[in-house]
């Protein structure tokens, strides 16, 4: 039977079969002998051992439209990044390190920042003004006041979404008001990673029907960036694009060379300081890095 991997730890994979329920799963030996790792998002047939037990192998990975590393997931459309407007305060240099990876791996992303009924309506304009002018949807809830969740299901309706954001930004909180039988869904594959030997955190997708699927992600406080060089840095800030035709030299880095298009648009309010300011930060972390 056909299914899809909602979650993957520790050698087990747990794989939703519509209309059957979840079945805990191993991976068939071929797999690790051509070195291929089933992932959350794949869509796979499953050989069933054990129907009483739920329990199954995976026989054949089905084609995948894409695959990400980090997070690890398949057959994804898009990510939701989640980060809160105050308490705490948006760590934006934390941000764009998570939008030049998306970018780096060409998937559309949308912004959601949370907590809006706690921030001020200029402390939501400058973070609005900060990332749509860089091509970015920017939506605004509180997932404890139940605002703006109509906005953020019609960006989800009918795609798989991957939803990332730091630790305690309230991201299980607007998950849970997005999903609210989410607890009660996973609660058969909760049973069974509980015995003791699965204890490593991992990323879940959770059905919110009619073709709409999130697959959550454990909270972060730091990503690394060094796989990509320096030079290539401004091409992931795609706000810069319309403005480098009017550096003076080709392969600028708009960093400390004369007459630059990017920091002219940057001096000129058309490009976010925040923004120019993280480049710069990344650029010269980059720059210092010793590459093998």
């Amino acid at each position: 039977m056909q299914g899809k991997i909602i979650k993957g730890i520790a050698g087990f994979y747990y794989v939703h079969v519509e209309g059957h329920g979840v079945y805990e799963c191993k991976a068939k030996g071929i797999f690790r002998k051509d070195n291929i790792k089933p992932l959350v998002g794949d869509n796979v047939l499953v050989d069933v051992l054990d129907e009483g037990e739920m329990a199954g192998n995976i026989r054949e990975i089905l084609c995948r439209r894409n695959a990400l590393l980090r997070p690890a997931v398949a057959n994804v459309d898009q990510a939701l990044i989640i980060f809160a407007i105050v308490k705490p305060n948006p760590n934006f240099n934390l941000l764009d390190r998570f939008l030049i990876r998306m970018e780096r791996q060409k998937l559309p992303t949308v912004i959601c920042f949370n907590k809006q009924d706690i921030a001020s309506p200029e402390e939501k304009e400058a973070l609005r003004q900060s990332y749509e002018t860089c091509g970015y949807e920017v939506l605004f809830v509180s997932a404890l006041e139940n605002e703006g969740l109509e906005q953020v299901k019609e960006v989800l309706s009918g795609k798989t979404t991957t939803v990332a954001g730091p630790s305690g930004v309230g991201k299980s909180s607007l998950i849970n008001r997005l999903s609210p039988k989410a607890n009660m869904e996973t609660g058969e594959i909760s049973a069974k990673i509980e015995r003791g030997r699965h204890t490593t955190r991992h990323s879940e997708m959770i059905a919110l029907g009619d073709g709409s699927y999130i697959v959550d992600t454990p909270g972060f406080t730091s990503l690394d960036i060094s796989e990509i060089t320096k030079e290539e840095l401004g091409q992931y800030y795609p706000e810069f694009t319309k403005y480098e035709p009017f550096c003076r030299f080709r392969g600028c880095a708009h960093m400390s060379e004369p007459t630059c298009g990017v920091k002219e648009a940057v001096s000129e309010g058309k490009i976010s300081p925040v923004r120019y300011g993280n480049y710069r930060v990344l650029y010269e972390e980059l720059k210092g890095r010793k590459r093998y």
